[in-house]
């Protein structure tokens, strides 16, 4: 018995030790440009996936269908999240191909709610995302969950008119509404979706 706990013992060192040697070694590439190991990714996205279900799990989803809650959405949504996540008709943007791990590309596919809510407000460790909670309340949240369950199957112009018509907000007085004019009436970048090159990120997202 006592050989076998300090085998274990042992073997418990051994390991220690490798993954101390590994750590300081400086070996792992952390850059952005260079993506996980296969094994590596999968651990992450097994973790990541699993925290946000269990976290989101018990979050009461409000009425979403409001056109007013959708329309504040659209315009937290251009300025907010369509560098990162795009919008329909732009397939790329200036910040995006730097990003890693990329972010989903919300007018493909319907997200659950609750997900896109929890990750709104608390953001993600090392992904570029940030916890946007920390400086807009939950109303704000919650419209910008209501405007990227209309996401899929919207058209570019869709968008535009859409973004267009979104109203003025405090923080957001120097958003493009889309149209080439700004909430604070002067024109900051150009948001039309057929810019393939994007607006510039006003926002590290």
């Amino acid at each position: 018995m006592t050989k076998l706990v300090g085998a274990a013992i042992l073997a418990v060192v051994i390991v220690l030790a490798g993954a101390g040697a590994f750590v300081f070694s400086g070996v792992y590439d952390v850059g952005a440009d260079t993506p996980h190991w296969t094994l590596t990714r999968k651990i992450i996205e097994i973790v990541r996936d699993r925290a946000i279900a269990v976290r989101a799990n018990d979050i009461q989803v409000p009425d979403l269908t409001g056109e007013q809650l959708i329309l504040k959405g659209a315009g937290q949504y251009a300025a907010m999240c369509a560098d990162c996540h795009l919008a329909p008709g732009k397939s790329e943007s200036e910040i995006r191909p730097g990003l890693y791990p990329k972010p989903p590309k919300l007018s493909e596919h319907p997200i659950d709610p609750k997900t896109v809510f929890w990750v709104t407000k608390h953001g993600l460790k090392m992904s570029g995302m940030p916890a946007w909670g920390l400086g807009h309340d939950d109303e704000t949240l919650w419209s910008i969950v209501a405007f990227v369950g209309k996401l899929p199957g919207m058209s570019a112009q869709q968008y535009k008119d859409i973004v267009a018509k979104a109203p003025p907000d405090e923080e957001m007085e120097s958003m493009d509404r889309g149209d080439g004019h700004t909430h604070g009436g002067h024109q900051e970048h150009n948001a039309d979706p057929s810019n393939e090159a994007g607006p510039k990120p006003r926002h590290h997202h």
